[in-house]
Order: C-alpha cells, then structure tokens, then sequence
C-alpha cells in the first residue's frame, strides 16, 4: 500500500530536505521500513532502541494517534497520510 508521509523539518536532512514522501506497507511498521529502506537511519530517530515510539514523537495515520490505536501494528490504507511530529514542550 502507498502512502505518503509528512516530514517534520528536524528529520528533512534524512529526506534530502523533502517535507513529504512516498513510503510502502499496510502497517505502520511496515511503513518505518520503508522509509528507512528509502532513507537511511531516519527510523531511529522516531523508534528508540527497544523498537517503540519515542516519547516524545508522535505519529498519525490520517487524523488518529497511534498510540490510541495498535501503536505500530496500525493499519496504514492504501492513499492514507502518516504525519510524523515531534512533541512540543514548555513552560
């Protein structure tokens, strides 16, 4: 399945400075493979080292959160959008 992913600017050096590109796979594990396939070492820069989310990205098939979903078994439908943010903190 064909999906396409946004990019935040922190992670655009991976993607040769791209805000948006195509990735395959119906889960989104599957998707981070392929973009990691695609672009090398920008899957862990969102996945820590146990292979999870990191804390502070968070990461959206369509309008939905993962991590309210299946996390990284999340069906990823053909023609859908994975946004990828990064968490904002303050104070």
């Amino acid at each position: 399945m064909s999906v396409s992913v946004r990019i935040p600017t922190i992670l655009r050096t991976y993607t040769g400075g791209e805000s948006e590109v195509a990735a395959e796979g119906d889960t989104l594990a599957a998707v981070l493979d392929d973009l990691d396939a695609r672009y090398a070492g920008i899957k862990g820069r969102i996945l820590d080292e146990a292979g999870q989310l990191r804390r502070f990205v968070n990461v959206y098939v369509g309008n939905d959160d993962v991590r309210f979903l299946d996390e990284l078994q999340t069906a990823t439908p053909d023609g859908v959008q994975v946004s990828v943010i990064p968490a904002v903190a303050g104070g």
